[in-house]
């Protein structure tokens, strides 16, 4: 009696247990998916993007020709913050970095583990719009990681980009709405844009090098 007791305790704990570590893996606190981390100056995005129009690219510059996207020196700031708000106390920090030289020292929203691979460049030139990884940054006053950024989100895309295509022209584009049927569109521009097939997308040598 004691021995299936016993038996039946340690089933259900180790249950317990596998439950804990999966729920674990998709909670906030662990993927970081909807947080948005304390930054040195609360840049809006809503504001900046939304608001005045101002392209990803104008701060991001790297976005189509490095893995990574880049964060903006603080001169690109200044080019309007030395006519704008020149006194706001939110903006001193701003003003300090352009002084000194030492850049300002952003908390990154988006951070993959060092085993996992990413490549702006070959995402954005081949028609991925920022908005299918970041949300609408248009709508964020500030920035959020809006995605889980887990294994099976990435998959998710890999075995069907189709859906998540854009013209190139469009990329940065937040709301865009497509003229024509979203996979008919997306079919079309795989193959105009020689995108690999999915056999290769989902090589684990992709993102794992």
């Amino acid at each position: 009696m004691y021995a299936r007791l016993g038996l039946l305790v340690l089933m259900l704990g180790f249950s317990g247990f596998v439950l804990f570590a999966y729920g674990y893996s998709r909670a906030s606190y662990a993927t970081g998916q909807h947080l948005v981390p304390e930054q040195p100056v609360p840049f809006s995005h809503a504001h900046h993007v939304g608001g005045l129009g101002i392209d990803c690219r104008y701060c991001h510059g790297a976005v189509e020709e490095s893995d990574t996207a880049g964060m903006p020196p603080t001169s690109t700031c200044m080019n309007c913050h030395s006519q704008l708000w020149t006194d706001a106390p939110v903006l001193e920090p701003v003003r300090r970095s352009f002084q000194s030289g030492e850049p300002i020292a952003w908390a990154r929203v988006y951070d993959l583990p060092d085993f996992a691979f990413f490549d702006h460049s070959i995402h954005v030139t081949q028609g991925v719009g920022c908005e299918e990884c970041h949300g609408r940054m248009d709508q964020q006053p500030l920035a959020r990681q809006e995605v889980a950024l887990d294994m099976q989100w990435c998959l998710e895309c890999h075995r069907d980009p189709a859906p998540r295509l854009r013209p190139r022209d469009q990329v940065t584009e937040q709301g865009w709405t497509p003229l024509e049927e979203r996979d008919e569109l997306g079919r079309r521009l795989m193959e105009e844009y020689d995108i690999a097939p999915v056999e290769r997308l989902t090589m684990c040598t992709t993102c794992h090098r």
